[in-house]
């Protein structure tokens, strides 16, 4: 134990000199780095559009981000998890309920993976699928309006960096525990009975083939590892998951070095195919727990929220055949699988080969129960029975593989800052290239698919002193292209990126483009509180709610002119963009609102809730410049003290009610 002890802190310790030392010295050459006709290769003309979307998560932001290649142009960032006072999401009546949990309304989150839904293993174009890291969530994107359009919350689970990976028919996308807890009716137990109380588990959540509509189908209860990332199965191991863990130590205190004891820890493979034949056979148990589903209504153009209260879980233990742990030098990170679907690449952050193992291998051992023992009840295979060989001295810190068409995968090294590129069935070494600097994931177009679309590798950095002009003690973190169409990988750009650049895959624009809404009819429009044409803009009074019914065109508001609201009123203002021209949207805001402005699509209908707290004339405006006369673009709103006898009235064009007279001055 001492032996082992002293062994993983001294590796530890070497990374992070390594590390240090690294960053510390540039290497020599770092902005010429590019190869000469890299501007050439990047450069997109005016008027002419990327050959790739790049789906990029925004880490702590919250957000996703969508920039275009090989220009590395920003073209827009989704809000999901966090609120948006850009866009009004979460600040909106219609879009609050879609950051509801069973915690309440959770304004913020930490989005790092993404996943583009796929049919027969390719990318289809339909859906982006998101992980919300601290409260436990899945978003689903819809790629024709890239808005969020659900969000659901996933139970018995305390961290959920492993998802959303998904299958390739878009069957499932798969979380799994970020840190094992306990779970059942006893949840105050100390923590150092973390290896008898504390359990992980892993999500199978079912998306509709029609609609993308997620539902948790399932849950798996395993051992109280940590679950890190996952990949499934393809081709001839479809009906598989491959889960890579750490933490087999079940260390409850200063991980960085209790859990990095073991030489090896694991991939949990699981058998999905078989755990949906244990679940129809009535095996999985129905727990009760709370849990948040949030639904977009393009129709209404609102949100519902649905607070569920019960999840069928099955234990691994009591189910044999659906989950084996497959051992993984050393603190594995990442699991990938290569476009065959033979081999599966862990990738130990902690280890000095990559290890490779081979599906029929993993099959044969299964059925030859090839074991090394169990792991609380569960089958452990043995390594060199399932092994296909390692990748031998391929850099510091291992994370991250992705693949091309050619048999070729790509790994990204965070300790050594660089790109490997190496061959999947030889396992030798063709090339590596540095990136600037320490990089965690990478992105090939189509890398997690069946046929990767290769071309480019992209690298998502964490660091990047020396390469962009300071902006204080934080600087951007950043994206950098790569040409991979010959033997050897070349730089050719980099970009900033928003928040932490943290995964992200590619998709031709050919398969989402011809798809993309530009405006929201308004014969369509179902939104209850709607106003379809100037002639049904209104104002009217509910006790002591004023609900304005106001539309916008250019350039001016109807109503434009109200009065008659008073003190204690709390105001909704239902706003109706009347455009029917694709990027005409209108902004709505007005003085002292103290949650954010409106930020209205062509035919849709949104909702800002303000709650005056001084009377007083109040200017109200578009936001969002939308023609020559935008400034023009305003209006009034007058609030009396509690109690005024002042009407409600409201008008546009003509100065109603009448001009109250002056006071005549007093005389002396």
């Amino acid at each position: 134990m001492k032996h082992s002890f002293f062994k993983s802190l001294f590796a530890v310790t070497t990374l992070s000199l390594t590390l240090a030392g690294f960053q510390s010295c540039k290497p020599k050459g770092g902005q010429s780095a590019a190869a000469g006709d890299a501007a050439a290769k990047t450069y997109v003309a005016p008027g002419k559009y990327d050959e790739f979307y790049n789906i990029v998560s925004g880490g702590f932001s919250g957000q996703m981000s969508v920039y275009g290649l090989p220009s590395g142009r920003l073209f827009r960032v989704i809000p999901v998890f966090s609120v948006d006072p850009e866009k009004g999401w979460g600040y909106s009546e219609e879009t609050k309920p879609m950051l509801n949990t069973s915690h309440g309304f959770v304004p913020w989150d930490d989005l790092h993976h993404i996943a583009l839904s796929q049919t027969k293993g390719e990318h289809d174009g339909r859906w982006a699928f998101g992980n919300a890291n601290n409260t436990p969530r899945i978003a689903r994107i819809d790629m024709k309006t890239f808005r969020t359009a659900e969000i659901l919350e996933i139970p018995n689970s305390a961290g959920n960096h492993s998802s959303p990976f998904i299958t390739e028919n878009s069957e499932y996308v798969v979380a799994g525990t970020r840190f094992s807890v306990p779970m059942g009716d006893n949840l105050d137990v100390p923590i150092n009975t973390y290896k008898q109380n504390f359990k992980g588990t892993v999500s199978f959540i079912s998306v509709d083939k029609d609609n993308g509509g997620m539902k948790v189908a399932f849950q798996i209860e395993t051992p109280g590892v940590n679950y890190d990332l996952a990949r499934a199965g393809k081709g001839k191991s479809h009906g598989w998951f491959f889960f890579s863990c750490y933490n087999s130590e079940r260390a409850n205190t200063l991980l960085e070095v209790n859990a990095s004891q073991k030489d090896k820890d694991f991939i949990l493979c699981v058998n999905w195919k078989k755990a949906e034949e244990y679940v129809k056979a009535g095996k999985g148990t129905k727990k009760a727990v709370k849990y948040a589903h949030n639904v977009w209504n393009e129709e209404t153009q609102s949100a519902t929220s649905t607070i569920e209260n019960e999840v069928v879980v099955l234990n691994a233990k009591d189910n044999p055949d659906i989950v084996y742990y497959m051992p993984c030098p050393k603190s594995p990170h990442g699991c990938d699988t290569d476009p065959t679907g033979e081999y599966i690449v862990g990738s130990g952050k902690l280890a000095a080969v990559i290890p490779v193992f081979s599906f029929t291998k993993i099959q044969q051992a299964i059925a030859n129960k090839t074991f090394d023992g169990d792991y609380e009840g569960i089958p452990v295979l043995k390594y060199d029975a399932v092994l296909h060989g390692e990748v031998q001295k391929p850099g510091l810190g291992p994370l991250h593989t992705e693949f091309d068409a050619n048999g070729n995968a790509y790994t990204s090294f965070f300790v050594s800052s660089e790109i490997v590129k190496w061959n999947v069935k030889d396992l030798k070494v063709l090339d590596r290239v540095p990136t600037y600097y320490s990089i965690g994931h990478l992105c090939v177009p189509g890398g997690p698919t069946v046929k990767p679309h290769g071309k480019y590798v992209i690298a998502y950095n964490k660091i990047t002193k020396d390469r962009y002009l300071p902006t204080g003690p934080e600087l951007t973190q950043s994206a950098q292209l790569y040409d991979i169409t010959g033997e050897k990988m070349k730089l050719l750009l980099d970009f900033p990126t928003i928040g932490e650049p943290h995964y992200a895959e590619a998709i031709p624009a050919s398969l989402v483009m011809p798809n993309s809404k530009k405006i929201y009819k308004l014969e369509e429009n179902k939104h209850p509180q709607a106003a379809l044409g100037e002639g049904k803009a209104r104002v009217e009074r509910k006790g002591n709610e004023v609900h304005v019914y106001m539309t916008a065109i250019r350039s001016h508001f109807n109503p434009d002119n109200i009065e008659g609201v008073k003190l204690g009123d709390v105001v909704y203002f239902h706003v109706t963009n009347l455009e029917q021209d694709w990027d005409v949207p209108h902004g709505f805001a007005i003085k002292g609102a103290d949650n954010a402005e409106l930020l209205i699509m062509p035919g849709e209908t949104s909702t800002l809730k303000w709650k005056p707290e001084r009377a007083g004339v109040y200017p109200m405006y578009c936001t969002d410049f939308c023609s020559a006369l935008h400034q023009e673009m305003q209006g009034y709103i007058r609030i009396s003290p509690a109690g005024s006898s002042v009407p409600l009235s409201f008008s546009t064009g003509t100065n109603m009610p009448a001009a109250e007279p002056a006071a005549a001055p007093a005389q002396k």
